[in-house]
């Protein structure tokens, strides 16, 4: 049945299979349907950051953008699932088309934009989930904001979803938000990241319970950028990283229908890019901070070699559309 529903929606257009699958899932997830899409993985528990996952494979943040399907997709073994990106106004994203497949590489382009509802729907569908495992949330700047007040955006954000996360993530490496990446490098991060931890010390006295902030970084770095950004992180204590987002470069994909179309790579064809940015992130780092590997994970053996690379979890997004639910058990079970 999984087999059958997924080659029909691989069939229709990129974004409207994507609204109609979000929408049947959240109508579907707490009734006796979720059969049709639940799996259960042998449970192989780990803690990271303080925070105990039933497994260490979770949903990447972009497919979920509004925490409508929590439950749905926590029924399909995933032992987290991270929701967003989220900003604090709603806003419509790029114009359409903005999704594209290029199924020969099992690979996708987006350049959705942060297309979302705003951060008060996501927190009111969180607060409605009767999923129990962790809980990640992905937040961002609207697009209208200037740079240099990127932060407010980030501090609404983060003060709005703190009390309902297992952990936030700050995404600061969308290639589809005009000037966000520039917050990746020098002065740039390292003010964002001084003013995003001194609000978090302040809503750990607020809420009593402290929430881990880890920042999302893209694969397209070089070595010194790497080691400058895991000095920053090091430096303000940061929680965590998530390696990587999606990537600019069209080298692996040449020819290909849409492979010049604009946004974010993502899918097999990354697979080593952040495999590598993985391994000299933990180099660099020196074990001072867990890594989330994500990009690329497409079977068992290429998540067990992002965790033989450094990560403690792994999470998945582009292999998902392509191979559905099942894919989760699969890894799971093999690592």
């Amino acid at each position: 049945m999984q087999s059958l529903v997924q080659k029909l929606l691989l069939q229709c257009e990129p974004e409207k299979s994507h609204d109609f699958t979000i929408n049947w899932l959240n109508k579907t997830q707490h009734t006796p349907l979720k059969w049709m899409y639940s799996t259960t993985p042998i449970a192989k528990p780990v803690t990271v950051a303080g925070i105990k996952f039933d497994n260490p494979v979770g949903l990447a943040a972009g497919l979920d953008k509004n925490g409508d399907c929590i439950d749905a997709f926590s029924s399909m073994g995933f032992g987290f699932v991270e929701i967003g990106t989220v900003t604090p106004r709603p806003q419509p994203g790029n114009p359409k088309p903005r999704l594209f497949r290029l199924p020969e590489k099992q690979a996708i382009i987006n350049r959705m934009g942060f297309n979302n509802k705003g951060v008060d729907h996501l927190v009111e569908q969180v607060k409605e989930a009767k999923f129990k495992g962790p809980i990640g949330i992905n937040i961002g700047k609207n697009k209208d904001t200037e740079d240099a007040k990127a932060l407010e955006d980030y501090l609404i954000c983060l003060n709005k979803v703190y009390p309902y996360a297992s952990y936030i993530t700050i995404n600061i490496s969308s290639p589809n938000t005009p000037g966000l990446r520039n917050l990746q490098y020098g002065e740039a991060l390292d003010s964002l990241l001084v003013g995003l931890k001194a609000a978090q010390e302040t809503l750990t006295q607020t809420h009593s319970k402290y929430v881990p902030m880890f920042i999302k970084i893209a694969p397209d770095l070089s070595d010194d950028e790497i080691s400058s950004i895991a000095v920053s992180l090091m430096n303000s204590k940061m929680d965590g990283v998530i390696a990587t987002n999606t990537t600019l470069s069209r080298d692996a994909v040449q020819g290909l229908a849409h492979a010049d179309e604009m946004g974010g790579l993502s899918g097999s064809v990354m697979t080593d890019m952040s495999l590598q940015v993985t391994k000299k992130l933990d180099k660099a780092l020196d074990k001072s901070m867990p890594i989330i590997g994500v990009g690329g994970i497409d079977s068992p053996e290429s998540a067990q070699a992002r965790l033989d690379a450094g990560a403690s979890l792994v999470q998945l997004y582009s292999a998902f559309i392509y191979q559905g639910p099942s894919l989760v058990k699969r890894i799971v079970n093999a690592l």
